[in-house]
């Protein structure tokens, strides 16, 4: 019982954190390409409906389900999130289905879990239909990273930000993978959770300093702090032992919050129109998404 509790509440939460965010990777990638490769952009649309449709079952499946500080801690939606989604659409042209967003708003936490043991084998079902979707994905992206080395395929995407998304999605498969073979411990140690989350913090302040418009420059300068600041807490957890890390050395928690501040407020600015840049409003919200999730991480 216990061990399907885990099963569970795990592969609930960690597909309504990430389901989300590889769909928005489906759209960033349809956003940037150009007339040339419309086949690319068709692809990467299909695969975001897929994704929907899966995030969808996940949230019919997760209500009474997820702990609350997964809830409460801003990672599955922000305040943001469905302003950023409308305002999105008006941009791109490209359709998001926002009806999920306003269920996701009303998720409400687990009780007792007693319903647990009934829902196991759809659970399974869900995984092992998102595993089949992100093998899909994980080699379209790797396709698209090949075109873009090769100067076979112009996008308006960064190459870094699409080996960044790369590794996320290789993340997240890794982590159902072993859900579904039976290992509901963590797969990452602490080190292994700061090295990874610690490099993606990192390379949103390259992203965000570089869609910036250049007339930014005071947010062009906080962006540089923090890529400094990352830099640094990655060198000192590559040289401390797993035990050091626990013992708090090399503790980003504090950098993350300040991170996770400028975030909101940047947020706020692109969907107010009061910050000058090339950055879509939904991806605002998705790297502050992401900052929440490592947070609720360092602190649990």
């Amino acid at each position: 019982m216990e061990d399907n509790l885990k099963y569970c509440t795990s592969s609930l939460e960690l597909n309504l954190f990430f389901l989300r965010i590889m769909k928005e990777h489906a759209l960033f990638l349809e956003a940037g390409f150009t007339k040339a490769n419309g086949d690319f952009a068709q692809q990467a649309e299909c695969f975001k409906e897929e994704f929907e449709i899966l995030l969808n079952c996940t949230i019919n499946l997760s209500q009474g389900m997820i702990r609350s500080n997964v809830l409460n801690s801003g990672e599955i939606v922000t305040e943001f999130t469905l302003n950023a989604e409308r305002q999105t659409m008006c941009l791109t042209g490209i359709d998001i289905d926002t009806d999920i967003t306003q269920k996701e708003y009303q998720l409400y936490p687990h009780q007792e879990l007693s319903q647990c043991c009934d829902i196991v084998s759809q659970i399974s079902q869900l995984n092992q239909a998102v595993l089949a979707l992100l093998e899909q994905f994980i080699q379209f992206k790797e396709t698209i990273i090949a075109n873009v080395e090769s100067c076979a395929m112009f996008t308006m995407n960064y190459p870094l930000l699409l080996e960044h998304i790369l590794r996320e999605a290789k993340l997240y498969h890794c982590y159902l993978c072993n859900y579904e073979i039976g290992v509901n411990d963590d797969i990452q140690t602490m080190k292994e959770i700061e090295i990874f989350w610690n490099q993606i913090m990192m390379e949103h302040a390259l992203f965000i300093r570089g869609l910036l418009d250049p007339t930014e420059a005071d947010l062009i300068r906080i962006s540089n702090h923090f890529v400094k600041e990352y830099q640094e807490l990655l060198e000192c957890a590559a040289m401390k032992s797993d035990l050091a890390i626990v013992n708090g050395e090399c503790n980003p928690y504090d950098e993350t919050k300040k991170l996770k501040e400028f975030k909101t407020a940047g947020t706020k600015g692109i969907l107010s129109c009061e910050i000058r840049s090339i950055i879509v409003p939904l991806l605002a919200d998705h790297v502050l998404r992401e900052a929440n999730h490592y947070l609720r991480l360092l602190e649990e």
